[in-house]
């Protein structure tokens, strides 16, 4: 059964900034989206086009016409943010090709061009120090009649985006690699990962794209004959791209409001690190209705959720634990007032504030909220006081 969102919720996630657009005020995000689209003008001498779309969208966009199965995952309303049956806030901005591709159909001329849909998405996401439940994202397709694009057209694609994102006069040690990836409306599909160095020293392939060639049923979808049209088809999260070629490690440095943080995301020099806030840690021991919901993105996005203005405060939230009535023993069960079914997860919240240091009494009402909207057990355990 689905659900949908509220007016405020709705209302919420459409005044959220857009750190990609140049319209709501300048960030280094821009500067960096500006040099991949250079990058891929230059490498294939064709224009680039840009679109900023509405982010609600048909449900049929996001899904349907982009070659996803009735029974995807992804639709589910534990993953996606659906406003009615048919309308949605997009769970990614290849949402927005379908609407692009409709007006080619009648295109007679050699066409060759760069389509860039950049923007904010949607999505129902865990948290920690690299995920937010409304990241940025661009899909950059190129989209060519009477001309055909191949495999080997795609890797100089990935090669050109790794080098706009991490330039090897700056990043000399950068190396990337392609593996195979299915994706519902590409053929050939890669996911392009990139080897960097992590804060303890430590090396890590992190992806930072999708990508594949224009499958043939979405060019038809629109009217447009696969025998006359090609496409490259790119997807890669900004945030995450911003991240890697500043060096920033937590992810709510990009939206922070301190001066000597914000002064820093106007530039794609690397990141200095400021004085951070102490963490504070808080285990809350909650009682669910099945093992189902202890999924750390259905749990990350209810928090988020409660919390409201204050979700930036809470830097991760991790599930320790999950034991079922059957494992725990019978006077835990008896105290905690469980039903057949239901589970104890053992959560970890950690709240740690980039501008203030919390007190103790703040951390147990914050710890609070999200207890009372999570547990679903007949016993409370409240600790702020």
């Amino acid at each position: 059964m689905k659900t949908y969102l509220s007016h405020a919720q709705l209302n919420d996630a459409l005044s959220l900034r857009d750190l990609s657009d140049p319209d709501a005020g300048q960030h280094a995000m821009q500067l960096l989206l500006a040099d991949v689209v250079a990058a891929l003008e230059r490498l294939w001498g064709v224009p680039s086009r840009t679109h900023r779309l509405n982010p609600l969208v048909a449900t049929a966009d996001n899904y349907d016409r982009l070659g996803y199965s009735p029974d995807d995952i992804t639709r589910d309303s534990r993953y996606s943010r659906h406003v009615s049956p048919t309308v949605m806030l997009r769970s990614h901005t290849s949402a927005g090709i379908p609407a692009l591709l409709d007006p080619l159909r009648g295109e007679l001329g050699r066409y060759d061009e760069l389509q860039v849909l950049p923007g904010l998405v949607y999505r129902r996401d865990a948290v920690d120090r690299t995920h937010v439940g409304a990241p940025h994202q661009v899909d950059l397709w190129r989209l060519k009649a009477r001309g055909l694009l191949g495999p080997a057209d795609l890797d100089a694609m990935m090669e050109a985006v790794v080098e706009a994102v991490l330039p090897s006069s700056e990043y000399p040690d950068v190396q990337w690699r392609a593996t195979p990836a299915r994706h519902s409306y590409t053929a050939a599909g890669r996911q392009l990962d990139v080897l960097v160095t992590l804060p303890d020293g430590r090396r890590e392939w992190l992806e930072l794209a999708e990508c594949g060639l224009v499958a043939a049923p979405v060019l038809r979808g629109s009217g447009l004959d696969p025998r006359r049209w090609a496409g490259l088809a790119l997807g890669m999260g900004l945030d995450r791209a911003l991240m890697l070629r500043k060096g920033i490690t937590d992810i709510r440095l990009l939206r922070s409001g301190r001066p000597e943080v914000q002064s820093q995301m106007l530039d794609l020099a690397p990141y200095r690190p400021v004085s951070a806030m102490p963490e504070i840690r808080r285990d809350l021991s909650l009682v669910l209705d099945s093992g189902d919901d202890a999924d750390v993105e259905l749990l990350g996005d209810l928090a988020r959720t409660v919390l409201g203005p204050d979700a930036d405060v809470l830097a991760a939230l991790e599930v320790l634990a999950v034991t079922t009535t059957a494992e725990l023993p019978p006077a835990a069960v008896e105290r905690l007032r469980m039903r057949a079914g239901q589970v104890n997860a053992l959560l970890r919240l950690v709240l740690q504030p980039l501008d203030r240091t919390l007190t103790d009494r703040e951390a147990n009402a914050l710890r609070d909220r999200v207890y009372v909207a999570l547990h679903r057990g007949d016993v409370q355990e409240l600790i702020a006081g």
